[in-house]
């Protein structure tokens, strides 16, 4: 009833305003039609009175012109006349005006002084009158003025008479609306309403089935009784879901899951897909023997995108680089993933030996690595290397477009400097696109960025994303003061954003983060099963020892690995009771072995560690483990759950995720983090031991601090630590990238526009 009474009251007022304006619209149009009729008979009667009224004047009959005056005010709708002289005194009148005008008369001493006639309506003796000035002259002098006043009165009756009629038009109408509206509504809308309805409470109570639902009369709602057949099909899908997120809220209001993320996405996203592109693929399809199998390549990235890109159906792109990769792709080079449970897709791109050589090990990470990364290592510039990377970040371009090519304002996501040109690539054949770069290493200072010779083309290449993001503001500042040396554009510091060619780039962080898990077992099995697995691992690298170390670290000359080495060998000369008593154990993966400057650190690492080794080592002890290879995040994590301390040294870190695992691995709430205070972590990760890691002699004291501080303290540092990654964790990171590329708007552009 209420949606009836509604929809009558709107159809009575939108009808109420059409008549409103037509009747407004019919009085100005009569109004202007009885005042134009008025004017003209007014100046009929002026123009033939002025021919009596100028010999008169002149020969100053004043008694003559008053007889004549009085004769014309006797006539029908003529109120009267007056005689003006040039200073607009008056000369004659008729008997009944003289009290009743204004001395003097303004619209006579206008015209009088104009020249001109002049005629309009206004009220004398509280009636509406028209009044005529004609204005009379012997030869080229003006010697007067004539007025006539018109009793205008009926003009306001004829109006009324309009709008009463117009009136009672509208509330005739207004019957007939409401009356045939009732019927209508009744018949075709109300009626077969009620019955969804009535299906839909026995269906919501477990009683009803989908087929009773028989079809209204008509075909108005044939498309929502097909809507609500769908919906009643998923109804308990939808509950179950609404359920779980119902739980997950109870459970922890701020904390973020891979369930959360996906339904999240799947809000957010509302069925478009998500375009990922990346260096490093999801999946890589290896040989094992004879046959082939799928491998998950470490990372954080996979494990945060990986349940959006299955929430979506979308698409990621990256360089096939697994051995029986192209064994196990179609004939457009892509397959779905995952293979147990197909959800997405993964587009592979192949590269040459040459392109890779050249794009990848060349300018990514023997230019843009150690440019962006202060480690005094000189980056090296070659032109066939930015030949290459102009190259494959073209080929990656032109992949991305064919499979965009049928969506509308696809959304895009980047990843890291491998692929900086792309941005711009892109936005050049889809300015429609919704683009984000996301940035995963430090942005240096603008004097260091300089010296690449192709920073101009790395910076415009960039500035084609709609958002540029960091881990830290820090980053986005040095971006920003970069972008402002080197490029013509306009820097808005509130908003954090650069327009320049009329398109907006926003800068932000987005911190990255680890996954965290949620079912932490009992504190104190935790302490049990930690000092079980201690042993037996102390058993398997065949060392004795009291208090242990971890280091867990590409071999990289950015993680400051000889100079961590340099403070565990300075911390055993100045501690001495600490030797016999402490071991360090570095889980060390090769990296990048093609470039000579990493060959050349494996090398120092492994005679650094022989060097201590050898100066300090003893029977069943040595205070440096060097394990070389590519370890699980399993493996890893057995020696998070057992370290006294772990350390993270890098020279200059974007963010460092090695911080946060271990800080995510310590259910029993202990152990200490000494980080540096070049890494992202250090932002977030307050209480652990922040450390200069070009400071031999701060480090080693921070080894001897952390293995002599009070249990309760540890304690303490770690619940406030890993209580900051729990809530900032990756699914958070992943959450607030897609949602904020999700909403972001894009100015329309036409077709010819983008052609």
């Amino acid at each position: 009833m209420k949606i009836t009474i509604r929809l009558i009251v709107s159809l009575i007022f939108i009808v109420a305003l059409v008549a409103i304006g037509f009747s407004f619209y019919q009085v100005r149009a009569e109004k202007m039609r009885l005042t134009a009729e008025l004017e003209r008979r007014a100046i009929i009667l002026a123009e033939s009175l002025q021919e009596s009224v100028i010999p008169l004047i002149a020969s100053n009959s004043l008694s003559r012109l008053n007889r004549l005056v009085e004769r014309f005010g006797n006539r029908e709708r003529l109120k009267g006349v007056a005689v003006y002289d040039q200073q607009g005194n008056i000369l004659a009148v008729t008997p009944d005006l003289a009290s009743k005008i204004p001395q003097p008369l303004p619209p006579a001493v206008k015209s009088t002084a104009e020249n001109q006639p002049v005629g309009s309506l206004m009220r004398i003796d509280d009636k509406e009158t028209y009044f005529y000035a004609l204005p009379f002259s012997e030869g080229d002098k003006i010697t007067g003025t004539l007025v006539l006043f018109h009793d205008a009165s009926y003009i306001g009756v004829r109006l009324k008479e309009i709008w009463k009629h117009n009136l009672l038009r509208f509330l005739t109408l207004s019957v007939l609306i409401v009356a045939i509206t009732l019927l209508v509504i009744r018949w075709s809308i109300t009626g077969p309403i009620a019955q969804i309805a009535d299906w839909m409470r026995e269906l919501r109570s477990g009683k009803g089935k989908i087929d009773q639902l028989v079809s209204p009369r008509g075909d108005v709602l044939a498309p929502l009784i097909s809507e609500v057949t769908h919906l009643a099909k998923s109804l308990a899908m939808a509950r179950a879901r609404a359920e779980e997120e119902a739980r997950l809220r109870v459970q922890a209001e701020s904390l973020w899951t891979a369930n959360r993320l996906k339904e999240h996405m799947r809000i957010e996203l509302s069925g478009k897909k998500l375009f990922l592109i990346s260096n490093r693929e999801p999946y890589m399809n290896v040989k094992d023997g004879r046959n082939i199998k799928c491998i998950i390549p470490a990372g954080g990235l996979v494990t945060a995108l990986d349940p959006v890109m299955r929430t979506c159906d979308g698409v990621w792109i990256a360089h096939g680089g697994g051995e029986a990769d192209r064994e196990v792709v179609d004939k457009n080079d892509t397959l779905r993933v995952p293979p147990d449970e197909p959800a997405y897709t993964l587009k592979r791109v192949w590269l040459t030996k040459e392109e890779e050589d050249g794009y990848y090990y060349g300018f990514s990470n023997e230019g843009l690595w150690p440019l962006c990364h202060i480690t005094h290592t000189r980056p090296i510039f070659r032109l066939e290397d930015w030949v290459y990377y102009q190259k494959v970040n073209e080929k990656f371009a032109e992949e991305l477009i064919k499979e965009i090519a049928d969506e509308e304002s696809p959304l895009v996501l980047i990843q890291d400097y491998h692929l900086a040109l792309l941005p711009l690539l892109v936005k050049e054949k889809r300015p429609d696109a919704r683009v984000a770069l996301f940035w995963h290493i430090p942005w240096p200072n603008p004097e260091a960025y300089g010296i690449c010779p192709w920073h101009r083309e790395i910076l415009m290449g960039m500035l084609g994303a709609d958002i540029i993001g960091f881990h830290i503001q820090f980053h986005c500042n040095n971006f920003l003061d970069t972008v402002d040396r080197f490029l013509e554009s306009k820097i808005d510091w509130e908003q954090f954003s650069v327009n320049r060619g009329g398109h907006a780039t926003l800068v932000k962080p987005f911190p990255i983060s680890v996954s965290f898990e949620t079912s932490d077992v009992d504190r104190i099995t935790a302490l049990q099963e930690k000092q079980s697995t201690k042993e037996n691992m102390l058993k398997e690298i065949g060392v004795q020892t009291e208090y242990l170390g971890v280091g867990v670290d590409r071999i990289d000359y950015t993680k400051g690995i000889p100079e961590r080495f340099r403070a565990i060998e300075r911390f055993l000369e100045k501690y001495p009771e600490f030797v016999g008593e402490f071991t360090f154990i570095e889980l060390g993966a090769p990296s990048r072995t093609h470039i000579k400057r990493y060959r050349d650190l494996m090398t120092e690492v492994e005679e650094t560690v022989d060097k201590i080794n050898w100066r300090f080592q003893t029977k069943g002890w040595k205070p440096i483990v060097f394990l070389k290879a590519h370890h699980s995040y399993k493996e890893i994590s057995r020696f998070y759950k057992i370290a006294d301390v772990c350390m993270v040294t890098s020279l200059h870190d974007g963010m460092n995720l090695v911080a946060k695992e271990f800080v995510a691995s310590r259910g029993d709430e202990d152990g200490v983090l000494i980080l540096s205070q070049f890494t992202g972590a250090s932002r977030e990760l307050k209480d652990a031991i922040i450390v200069n890691p070009y400071d031999i002699e701060e480090m080693a004291d921070a080894i001897h601090f952390s293995l002599t501080m009070e249990h309760d303290e540890k304690s303490e540092r770690m619940r406030r630590m890993r209580a900051v990654v729990k809530e900032h964790n990756i699914y958070r990171w992943a959450g607030n990238l897609i949602t904020t590329l999700a909403r972001l708007r894009i100015p329309e552009i036409s077709s010819q526009e983008r052609e």
